[in-house]
């Protein structure tokens, strides 16, 4: 459906290429130079050439995955692989990426999920292309500013590490829907989020928030916003002016009571139970009465409570 898929590929070819350029067989040889000149491999070597042959064609993007390959290093010579469009190098060892990186320009999609990164490469802003980056479960302690320059990102996850804050400089990250900054460590939340008027989901859940500034309604496309699991006192009531939320999980906070103005949040429609469906998700709160015995009556109750009379 997505194009042939290629052989896997062998432990024996991996460990070769990611040793570098030491060894060229005879017929490696002989393979770079049938194919130096095929597909716009001119000068490639032919340890690149032989990552090159591991790359298929998927709904029309040039992939490359070596996930789960127990790698510690990608190997050298796929820097050279300019074409490639979506790489993944998920679950690895990965501790670091080189400068190299950049030279991959044309990406769209990069998977680095379930690595042992500590740092993204400031490189990573020559990728202008990119629209998808996965980089949750490492253990980033920060994010380099050159990451706002990929101004086209749609997509981005960077949960399950081990950072407080990001770079002002991702304000400019207009085209993000979906932000995920899930089981971080940040008190609050980055101003620069404010600033992606694109956002239609973010995820904030598990990290040590306390409050929520008043900015939160610049956010007006966002449609699900996940902040459980923090140490919430109160929210803003310019929140309640998100008339497109449809899924607000406040779960498991310090939360007392709520703005009087939430009955304005129309684009919610039920005080909701299971994480995946639409709706208010407001339990382990310590709401101070009566609040606790109206939600017993559901968000209509609770709205018919707040409005004035």
């Amino acid at each position: 459906m997505g194009g042939r898929q290629s052989r896997s590929f062998s432990k024996e070819e991996l460990s070769e290429v990611s040793a570098g350029h030491g060894r060229r067989s005879t017929s490696a040889r002989g393979d770079n130079d049938q194919n130096g000149s095929n597909g716009g491999g001119g000068g490639l070597s032919s340890a690149a050439e032989r990552i090159r042959r591991q790359t298929t064609v998927r709904f029309g993007y040039s992939t490359l995955s070596l996930a789960m390959r127990g790698l510690d290093d990608p190997p050298v010579e796929l820097w050279e692989l300019r074409e490639l469009e979506k790489l993944n190098l998920s679950i690895n060892c990965l501790r670091s990426l080189p400068p190299a990186l950049g030279a991959l320009e044309n990406l769209v999609v990069l998977n680095l999920w379930g690595n042992n990164l500590s740092s993204l490469p400031p490189e990573i802003g020559l990728l202008k292309k990119l629209r998808v980056l996965f980089a949750y479960r490492n253990r980033l302690s920060e994010v380099p500013e050159e990451l706002g320059s990929c101004s086209r990102l749609e997509v981005l996850s960077l949960a399950d590490n081990q950072i407080t804050a990001l770079p002002g400089s991702l304000a400019s990250m207009r085209s993000l829907t979906k932000l995920n900054l899930s089981h971080n460590r940040m008190a609050h939340i980055p101003t620069c989020v404010y600033s992606m008027k694109g956002l239609v989901f973010l995820h904030l859940a598990c990290n040590r928030l306390e409050t929520i500034a008043d900015q939160i309604q610049d956010l007006v496309n966002l449609r699900i916003l996940i902040v459980e699991g923090n140490s919430l006192h109160s929210l803003p009531k310019t929140l309640c002016f998100l008339e497109s939320l449809e899924l607000l999980n406040v779960d498991f906070n310090d939360l007392q009571s709520v703005p009087v103005e939430m009955y304005l949040m129309s684009g919610l429609r039920k005080l909701a139970c299971h994480p995946l469906d639409k709706g208010l998700h407001i339990v382990h709160n310590p709401l101070v009465k009566p609040i606790q015995e109206v939600l017993q009556g559901g968000l209509s109750a609770l709205y018919n409570y707040l409005k004035p009379s």
